[in-house]
């Protein structure tokens, strides 16, 4: 058995000690959050792109997220600067709700392949933009080439992504974050076991290098992440590569994995920079 799948053996043990008590306020609070979400211009599929910002963003999500609790602050966020913004749930196990991105990622990149379509066919756009968190900053990679994403992508920004994998310890680290989400694992989450450094998944996806010809890319890390660590193995080699430390934007931001996709206005500031470089603006501690 390989190493990596000996620890996840291990890790369904201890996870599975804890009751599921809570998982009533957390898909409570989704639901609501849902139909804020659909009153504020987000995922309104009768949005149609600007001049000023021709391409809809489609945000992808984090392990263990949703389509809607992962953006509660940069959906709005970009609706209100003039963006078509969507989101789409991927990765779902069955019998498992509201904590995705646990399945096998090639198929969750087939998931955002269809997803991509249906936006495009929906705004009339040629191309899109990708955002995604942590697993979803890296997901969207096999879509791109693999699954002929190239042709219909034109930005792919990672907020901490796993581009290169990290440590099942590491991936752990983010279940206080999802409350009630430890009783549901079991050995079968190959969308964790995909994401262990050195995992066949991994080691296909960045075989020949790490970008694909015709997509930007913009990985925006901090130096405080505890899950992906090294922090530096999130960033990418390649042409129309700009990698960035949150830290050298605001040397006092504290945002570690979690906060930098989910809260922090400086990222944000940042994706909106890398979604429109011709009109970007100084990051700063006050963005």
């Amino acid at each position: 058995m390989l190493p990596w799948r000996r620890a996840l053996r291990a890790l369904a043990a201890v996870l599975l000690v804890t009751g599921a008590a809570t998982l009533t306020p957390v898909a409570t609070a989704a639901a609501s959050a849902g139909t804020s979400a659909s009153s504020s211009g987000w995922n309104d599929y009768a949005c149609k792109p600007s001049a000023a910002h021709p391409r809809p963003v489609v945000l992808v999500h984090g392990t263990f997220g949703n389509s809607v609790d992962n953006w509660l602050v940069l959906a709005p966020y970009l609706v209100k600067r003039g963006y078509c913004v969507f989101s789409l749930d991927y990765g779902q196990l069955p019998g498992v709700p509201f904590f995705n991105g646990l399945g096998p990622i090639d198929k969750s990149a087939e998931q955002l392949d269809g997803f991509v379509d249906k936006v495009l066919a929906s705004t009339g756009a040629k191309k899109a933009d990708l955002v995604g968190h942590s697993q979803g900053g890296m997901m969207p990679r096999y879509y791109l080439k693999f699954l002929g994403g190239a042709e219909k992508v034109n930005a792919m920004i990672g907020l901490a992504p796993d581009n290169h994998g990290t440590t099942l310890l590491g991936l752990t680290k983010l279940l206080p974050y999802f409350p009630g989400v430890e009783d549901l694992l079991t050995t079968n989450t190959p969308g964790l076991a995909d994401q262990v450094a050195g995992s066949p998944f991994l080691t296909k996806l960045n075989a020949g290098g790490d970008t694909v010809p015709g997509v930007r890319y913009t990985v925006i890390a901090t130096k405080y992440d505890e899950v992906v660590t090294p922090y530096r193995t999130q960033f990418l080699d390649g042409p129309d590569v700009r990698n960035v430390t949150l830290q050298d934007l605001c040397p006092v931001a504290l945002s570690e994995h979690v906060a930098i996709g989910i809260l922090d206005r400086v990222a944000h500031h940042e994706v909106a920079n890398a979604l429109d470089p011709a009109h970007a603006t100084p990051s700063t501690c006050l963005s």
